[in-house]
């Protein structure tokens, strides 16, 4: 059985899970962790499959993920569970709140909604396929080959962060790139049938986000029955990053 890494933060019997984005890695979420942790929980910076350490697979789906998770937590046998997922990681997170309700005390979905989504990763995974790393020696070298087809100087960090080094003279890329750009069209959740989540919800998303619309409030709504809003000021995609010290009271508070 292929467990997912992790990198697991402070000691308590409230255990919470962190679940990125995708091309992400659960150390995205360091500093949050630290917070959080610090606030009485132990947190779990999870990588999914095919990110950060965890194990490449060819398979890649959103039920294969939440069952990823479930046994993660089997595994570590982890009760008294919270769950915080961003972007991909929230549409994982909506999904395994829909299949294990009962294993879940609160859930926090961070600038996702379950709706359809048009494409628009990929001139970010071209970009990254067109790295060759038989050329490129440094993380400089990625950065100025990246810099050529993305501008966004903060995109192109957290891409990098994937990079690492295979041995003493080569750089590769954590992430299974061939599978998830194969994937790059399937990233949206839309969900078929009704179902109804009663435990307490905090959907938080960035002001400035073009991920969501006020009108997705009452999609919210709709399956997450005990639903608390925030709307983050100075805030895009990357409310966690953008925002910190608001989006970490809103997140601790709702916790507590």
């Amino acid at each position: 059985m292929n467990i997912l890494h992790s990198k697991i933060v402070g000691d308590s019997n409230k255990n919470i899970i962190i679940v990125h984005g995708f091309l992400g890695m659960g150390d995205n979420w360091i500093s949050q962790a630290n917070k959080i942790a610090e606030s009485g929980f132990k947190v779990h910076l999870i990588d999914l499959r095919n990110h950060g350490k965890s194990f490449w697979s060819n398979e890649f789906s959103f039920d294969l993920m939440v069952e990823d998770i479930y046994e993660y937590i089997t595994y570590h046998n982890i009760s008294n569970l919270y769950m915080i997922g961003h972007s991909m990681g929230g549409n994982i997170s909506m999904l395994f709140a829909k299949n294990y309700p009962e294993l879940l005390k609160k859930i926090i979905i961070v600038d996702i909604v379950p709706k359809a989504y048009k494409p628009h990763h990929d001139y970010i995974l071209e970009s990254l396929k067109s790295l060759d790393f038989n050329i490129i020696k440094s993380r400089n070298d990625a950065d100025s080959q990246l810099s050529k087809l993305i501008s966004d100087k903060r995109v192109r960090q957290f891409l990098l962060k994937n990079l690492y080094w295979k041995d003493q003279d080569t750089l590769g890329l954590k992430i299974n790139l061939e599978i998830l750009f194969k994937f790059k069209n399937k990233l949206s959740l839309v969900f078929k049938e009704d179902f109804s989540f009663k435990k307490p919800t905090l959907f938080i998303h960035g002001e400035n986000s073009n991920y969501v619309e006020e009108s997705d409030y009452d999609l919210m709504s709709s399956y997450f029955k005990n639903l608390e809003i925030v709307k983050v000021p100075s805030a895009s995609h990357w409310v966690h990053a953008d925002n910190p010290k608001f989006f970490l009271e809103k997140t601790i508070n709702f916790l507590n």
